[in-house]
């Protein structure tokens, strides 16, 4: 994957003819792309440790007076000492001092892999450092042009339809690389090219961009995997971020940069236009979950048959968390992106300071992954049907008040608890109608007095004949009804916990 034009390189300088410069010994001599390397200035001097005076990637010139003949002098070091800072290459101008390059020169810059190259005396250094500073500007007049057109294709592809895809992809094509964008759930929701990306770059990639989202400040950075180099910018304000925009590419110049903040700022306006358009889908869908709340889902099941598709079938689960947690967007995001991906899989909207979803009972475990990745409480009613969401609503809110930490309570585990361990949270209405449910579902279906029988036997105080009395029934219909209220129950009637926590239920539902 190439991201920027190529820097003028040695091979490029040794190329140009009216140099004639001359390349000393063979280039198979050489590591791999060592004549490729950038050359990024070129620079003379005589002085037996130039170093303090030269910068990285930068080819030094010298005619070889510090190298006084008939000595013995430690080439070797002097090579150690360049290789060492950085330097690309050393030019030796011939001629001046020297009829030719000196033999232990050539071998220490052979031995420490530093390419060396002969220039001619009919080569004045000024023009070997005006060649490289011209090709220098050509690359760096041409990068600014290629920003300039490539900011205006951009420009051009925001103005689509699919704007925010089609400037991704235009930047993709521009830089000739993957480019994805995350949104604020850390969810890839654009690719181009698509399905490049390697499964290693793919899991590495999704933690660091979740790990930024998490951080919530604005931001840029570049990350590496076992294969590639990616940078990453941020979208959106600081404390809210809307998303991650990835490049494959891990350092860009300054004409890159330069078309990535340009793709930025525009892919900002698209989300904030983005945003104002799921605020009203969301304040559509909070509208829907109200209308459930009635008892009739006549009308939110219209809705969603005319927008996003059928309500999810029954029985379902509702959940309920805290609307004010700082990720809120980002859930909400994810629930946007879930309902799009899946019609019928859930239905969501925020409601007071509660962000309530409801999904069907069998698909309850889609759930599980929400408190985990975005550190919240979320409590989890039982399987209900639409008549019983506003039942459900206060089951959920019980159990997600009753956790302590971020993690998913369902209320049956809160119901396990008993009605009395429920008194002092305020929660125990709420458990005792759950409580009773049973008992008063069969009453509703067999038109039985179950619920009756038994709030009379436990005023009576266990006792048969006197629930009887007061019923006007016999003291075995009495009987016969605690047994089906037993099996209805699913608990033990003999038990005096048992007794205590239904006389509860009855007195404080």
């Amino acid at each position: 994957m190439v991201a920027r034009d190529a820097d003028p390189t040695l091979r490029a300088l040794l190329s140009r003819r009216e140099l004639q410069l001359r390349l000393a010994g063979d280039e198979a001599e050489l590591p791999p792309g060592a004549l490729d390397r950038a050359t990024r200035w070129v620079h003379s001097s005589e002085l037996d440790d130039p170093t303090p005076f030269l910068a990285d990637d930068l080819v030094l010139l010298t005619t070889g007076t510090q190298f006084p003949a008939g000595t013995r002098y430690p080439f070797d070091a002097y090579v150690k000492r360049l290789v060492d800072r950085g330097v690309a290459a050393l030019g030796f101008g011939t001629e001046v001092v020297r009829d030719g390059i000196p033999p232990e020169l050539v071998a220490a810059c052979r031995r420490a892999h530093l390419p060396l190259f002969e220039v001619p005396y009919s080569t004045p250094f000024i023009a070997v450092a005006r060649a490289n500073a011209e090709a220098v500007a050509a690359q760096a007049y041409a990068r600014r042009s290629w920003a300039l057109s490539a900011q205006r294709a951009i420009a051009l592809a925001a103005l689509r339809p699919d704007g925010l895809d089609a400037t991704i992809a235009e930047l993709a094509r521009q830089l000739d690389t993957w480019v994805g964008m995350y949104d604020a759930a850390g969810e890839l929701v654009r690719e181009h090219p698509a399905g490049t990306l390697s499964a290693g770059a793919t899991v590495v990639l999704r933690a660091e961009v979740e790990a930024v989202l998490r951080r919530g400040a604005r931001a840029g950075s570049s990350l590496r995997s076992d294969t590639d180099a990616f940078t990453l910018q941020t979208l959106g304000r600081g404390g809210d971020l809307r998303g991650v925009v990835a490049i494959a590419a891990g350092e860009l110049d300054q004409a890159g940069r330069d078309v990535v903040t340009a793709v930025i700022a525009m892919a900002g306006l698209a989300l904030e236009q983005h945003q104002r358009l799921s605020r009203a889908r969301t304040a559509l869908r909070s509208g829907m979950v109200r209308s459930l709340l009635t008892g009739d889902p006549s009308l939110a099941r219209q809705i969603s048959r005319d927008v996003w598709g059928p309500l999810p079938p029954a029985p379902i689960v509702v959940a309920v968390a805290d609307a004010r947690g700082p990720r809120t967007g980002a859930l909400l995001d994810v629930l946007e992106l879930r309902a799009d991906e899946r019609h019928g899989a859930l239905v969501y909207g925020t409601l007071d300071n509660d962000v309530v979803i409801v999904v069907p009972a069998s698909a309850a475990s889609t759930l599980d992954e929400i408190p985990v990745r975005f550190s919240l409480r979320l409590g989890v009613s039982e399987p209900a049907g639409y008549a019983d969401v506003a039942r459900a609503l206060g089951q959920a809110r019980a159990a997600r008040d009753r956790a302590t930490a971020p993690g998913l309570s369902r209320f049956a585990e809160v119901q396990t608890g008993g009605i009395l361990s429920a008194l002092s949270s305020g929660e125990a209405a709420m458990v005792a109608a759950a409580h009773l449910a049973p008992l008063r579902a069969h009453d509703r279906e067999t038109g039985g007095r179950l619920e009756e029988t038994l709030r009379a036997w436990l005023e009576s105080d266990g006792s048969n004949e006197r629930a009887a009395a007061a019923l006007g029934v016999h003291r075995h219909t009495v009987r016969t009804r605690l047994a089906a209220a037993e099996k209805a129950l699913g608990t033990d009637l003999g038990s005096f916990s048992a007794r205590a926590e239904l006389w509860a239920a009855f007195h404080l539902e």
